[in-house]
């Protein structure tokens, strides 16, 4: 039903996302959509856990491509999530606010707690490995810190991509030591 969600809202946008045509899209009832879901709001949530899971996973895999090259995974990882960030049909309707994006808004912003807390396991438990010396704290607060200025890049975009994550990667480095 999520997968319906998604496809609907990169379709029509949120607003357009109706509970009876996520049921249709999936052959159930309209009842059983609210049923799993309770309201759209519920839906709304479920949709962006949905989509911070998958750059989470996303994360992980392209930070352990690099193997021991902490410097090139980071900027490489940072790079391919602005990038993602900014051709994902979700994401551009969240941000410009285009048909009825608005309300999944706060996923990124006040509500950012989902974001912080998928993608901060995966960068945490990273960090853990590739610094050992760090303590938890410290690679906790580092991959508080990295997220939160990776998710500032995606609101409000610098000039390219490639320069914000130049930029970023730099700043993670010196967090890291």
């Amino acid at each position: 039903m999520v997968a319906a969600a998604r496809d609907l809202t990169a379709a029509h946008g949120w607003d357009g996302v109706r509970m009876a045509d996520v049921a249709a899209a999936v052959g159930v009832s309209r009842q059983t959509v609210y049923n799993e879901f309770g309201d759209r709001a519920g839906l709304a949530e479920q949709l962006a856990l949905a989509e911070v899971q998958r750059f989470a996973e996303m994360v992980g895999r392209e930070l352990s491509a690099h193997g021991d090259d902490v410097h090139a995974a980071v900027h490489a990882t940072i790079q391919r999530v602005l990038t993602e960030a900014a051709a994902n049909p979700l994401v551009r309707a969240i941000l410009t606010g285009d048909r009825g994006g608005g309300e999944l808004m706060p996923y990124l912003t006040t509500r950012s707690n989902i974001v912080l807390h998928a993608a901060g396991e995966v960068v945490a438990g990273w960090v853990r490995v590739q610094r050992p010396e760090l303590d938890d704290g410290a690679a906790a607060a580092a991959a508080d810190v990295i997220i939160r200025l990776v998710i500032s890049h995606i609101v409000m975009p610098g000039e390219s991509s490639a320069a914000s994550a130049e930029a970023l990667s730099g700043v993670f480095m010196r967090l890291l030591g």
